[in-house]
């Protein structure tokens, strides 16, 4: 889970409320001050936001992002504050071996559509040893800080992507694998 938060929104109480809908967090990543790389968000949740990463100790299945995200939107409006605007922005995703998966609800070439007004996007991949960005990847997403988290988890994916493989497909292998 990618967590944006105005300074009004403590971060323990909407990690509380996270795991009150998706479980324990197994880890976080460091806070980092978002507004250093984008004002996007600045007119709706004001300035001094920060931003962090959550990983939950129960996976994801992958099927479950358009439900995730059609819940962590419900998350956001119960934190909205009297005049309806956002204080926590909350961007659902998974990580896998070979890239970390957001969601969104804004449409773009690059992104697929799940169902509910929800698309999924490859925000990083994994490259010659590193979770690597792409021409669309937003600037936050970009820097070490986030790289090495997610570095960090890879074993985790690696562990959960062999243990969901079948005996039959985990013998195949090459083209036909697609």
């Amino acid at each position: 889970m990618a967590i944006t938060a105005s300074p009004t929104a403590p971060p323990q109480e909407i990690e509380a409320a996270l795991e009150a809908g998706s479980g324990p967090l197994a880890g976080r990543s460091d806070r980092y001050a978002f507004d250093v790389f984008t004002h996007y968000y600045a007119a709706e949740m004001g300035l001094g936001l920060t931003k962090w990463l959550a990983v939950f100790v129960e996976p994801m299945a992958p099927e479950a992002l358009a439900g995730l995200k059609l819940a962590a939107n419900g998350v956001e409006r119960a934190w909205a504050d009297e005049a309806g605007r956002r204080r926590v922005n909350l961007d659902p995703g998974y990580l896998t071996p070979l890239a970390l998966v957001l969601a969104s609800t804004k449409p773009a070439a690059h992104r697929i559509y799940l169902r509910d007004g929800v698309y999924a996007e490859v925000t990083l991949r994994y490259d010659h040893g590193a979770y690597a960005p792409l021409p669309w990847t937003y600037p936050d997403f970009r820097q070490p800080l986030v790289a090495a988290f997610l570095a960090a988890w890879r074993p985790r994916a690696l562990e959960l992507a062999s243990a969901a493989r079948t005996p039959d497909r985990a013998e195949r292998s090459g083209p036909s694998d697609a």
